[in-house]
């Protein structure tokens, strides 16, 4: 399965209890409230919806959601996260 960015976005919306278009790409995520716990949390979701090579780590060292769209464009086949 191919993680969207549609659900990328709403994912991490959902663990920050924000509306998605609250969530900036250029903040660290963790200045918007992200923590190991969530972050830890949404790694298991998108290992269970089948993005199983996505680490903990990757996401960490650079936590904004503009990086973490590109991490999952390459991960998923060298292609673009689709929309």
């Amino acid at each position: 399965m191919k993680l969207t960015t549609e659900q990328l976005i709403a994912d991490v919306a959902d663990v920050l209890y924000l509306d998605p278009a609250e969530v900036d790409y250029d903040v660290s995520l963790s200045d918007q409230g992200m923590d190991s716990v969530r972050l830890m949390e949404l790694v298991e979701r998108w290992r269970s919806a089948g993005v199983e090579q996505i680490d903990f780590i990757t996401l960490a060292e650079d936590s904004r959601l503009g990086h973490w769209i590109e991490v999952f464009a390459k991960l998923q086949d060298g292609s673009e996260v689709a929309s």
